[in-house]
């Protein structure tokens, strides 16, 4: 089984971790951008890294809070939904892939999940020559605010039926984008993805979605 690569991810301000699952010929690079409460450690963010690893994708799992931020963030909530400061780290992560050898040449895609994915689509946003796709998993894309009509990276959102709260939400993203985009709604998944196959069906989605879209030529708006 291919073993991932630890990595420290110095921006400016913050040293992060990640690891990296970089499969042989990878032409592809997925970076996960995980939200509320949760890390690289996710179970369910690290089971679609391994699906998309299996169909040739490298994938980047990182934390978005130091360790020290996680356990106050485990008290207070807060830093989860500070969107303009998970922006900030998740573009230093693209510039930080820009800039590594090994990685600069793979187009790159973004899987946010709840909060995560409000900062996909902002950092989208900000580099828009470095994302070519995005994936919300159970995503807060809503949280994005003005900036989803500027969106350019062909954008999926995946939400569970029974997630009725996000659907909705979701359902008005889908009508603001400006871009290339599709909603697709999973039967009997809640917001977890925790019934069975529903996790699966998401990462097929995804899967994809990003093979069918990051090899195609960025097209920027005038």
């Amino acid at each position: 089984m291919l073993q991932p690569q630890h990595q420290c991810i110095e921006l400016t301000d913050v040293q992060l971790v990640g690891d990296l699952l970089l499969p042989p010929g990878a032409k592809d690079l997925v970076v996960f951008v995980h939200g509320s409460g949760s890390s690289r450690l996710s179970p369910r963010n690290q089971h679609v890294a391994r699906y998309l690893s299996d169909r040739g994708l490298a994938t980047l799992l990182f934390d978005l809070l130091t360790e020290r931020e996680q356990r106050i963030d485990q008290v207070t909530c807060e830093l989860r939904f500070d969107i303009p400061m998970l922006t900030r780290r998740l573009v230093g992560v693209l510039d930080w892939i820009a800039a590594k050898p090994e990685l600069r040449h793979l187009p790159v895609g973004l899987f946010g999940a709840s909060t995560g994915a409000a900062a996909a689509i902002l950092a989208a946003v900000e580099r828009p020559r470095s994302v070519h796709a995005i994936v919300s998993r159970g995503g807060r894309t809503d949280l994005a605010g003005e900036a989803l009509e500027k969106v350019q990276a062909p954008t999926l959102q995946i939400v569970g039926a029974r997630d009725l709260p996000v659907l909705g939400l979701n359902r008005k993203v889908s009508r603001a984008l400006g871009c290339e985009q599709r909603l697709e709604v999973i039967p009997g998944a809640t917001h977890l993805f925790e019934e069975p196959g529903t996790l699966q069906e998401a990462a097929r989605l995804a899967g994809d979605w990003f093979e069918s879209h990051l090899r195609e030529p960025i097209q920027l708006g005038a």
